[in-house]
């Protein structure tokens, strides 16, 4: 029962993390970006509009509709608290019960990043019609996390594949496993290139939120590579000795990590002096 009970509580952490703490850090986060803008720029952006007002506005819905989400969590709480009481309950429902509610918990959150793409795009429109100068800067991977962070993940995706063809049964069931985790590594690693030397998405972000929000989305992707390498770890270990029944604890663990992960990206670079976003900005 210890497997149970844990997972209930880290399920409740969870709730309350990413439908409750993270949205009021978003709309703190919000604030103190939206003071940090050009009210001369916006203003030429969005003529005739209350910006605070349809803010606050837009702040309120969100944490309305992540409260719902919070409610929902805590009635699937009660039915899993329920349910796995009972002594044939199934780890495979549990996990999936699981994920989906935390796919819903993204909803708002995959929202958000559809609309700042939209608003971006008109920033970058409006700035067309000025020259802006660059100031060319090659960035790289370690300017940004420690080389030895970056060998601990490559090495944690190879002492996977090898834990798991190593302890390799009749029939094998880690191909699945592996095929999963390289796609995993390999999608991450574009994002990661792409974060490094794609476009800036927000033309109105100084040089160092810039680099800030670069930094933080590397770490994260490159801990979140490490954690994903230990949770299949864990899954294929389990499974070798018929403890399946832990999965869901750590399945609910991995998702807690990743909501801390999206907390730690709310932090904001301290503001660069006397420096001015409608002035030259750094090449991206």
């Amino acid at each position: 029962m210890i497997e149970t009970y844990g997972f209930l509580a880290v399920f409740t952490v969870q709730v309350l993390a990413m439908s409750v703490l993270y949205p009021a850090r978003f709309s703190r986060y919000v604030r103190v970006q939206a003071n940090s803008l050009p009210a001369e720029r916006l203003a030429q952006l969005y003529p005739g509009v209350d910006l605070k007002l349809s803010t606050e506005r837009f702040l309120t819905r969100y944490r309305a509709v992540n409260m719902g989400i919070a409610v929902l969590g805590l009635l699937l709480l009660g039915g899993l608290f329920y349910y796995m009481r009972r002594l044939d309950w199934k780890d495979e429902r549990v996990i999936a019960l699981s994920a989906a509610y935390f796919m819903m918990q993204m909803l708002p959150l995959m929202f958000v990043t559809w609309l700042g793409f939209r608003l971006n795009k008109v920033h970058k429109r409006s700035l067309l019609e000025g020259k802006r100068k660059a100031t060319l800067q090659r960035r790289g991977l370690f300017d940004f996390i420690s080389p030895f962070v970056v060998f601990l993940a490559v090495s944690s995706y190879f002492l996977v594949v090898a834990f798991v063809m190593y302890f390799q049964r009749e029939p094998f069931p880690g191909f699945g496993l592996i095929a999963a985790l390289t796609l995993t590594y390999a999608s991450q690693a574009f994002v990661v290139y792409w974060t490094l030397y794609g476009k800036k998405a927000n033309p109105l972000v100084t040089h160092a939120g810039h680099l800030h929000n670069i930094g933080l989305a590397v770490k994260t992707i490159v801990y979140g590579c490490i954690l994903c390498s230990l949770f299949f770890a864990f899954v294929f270990a389990v499974d070798l000795l018929d403890l399946k029944r832990w999965v869901p604890l750590a399945q609910s663990v991995c998702l807690l990590i990743t909501t801390f992960f999206f907390l730690m990206g709310l932090s904001t670079p301290a503001r660069e002096p006397g420096v001015d976003e409608l002035g030259p900005s750094p090449a991206p």
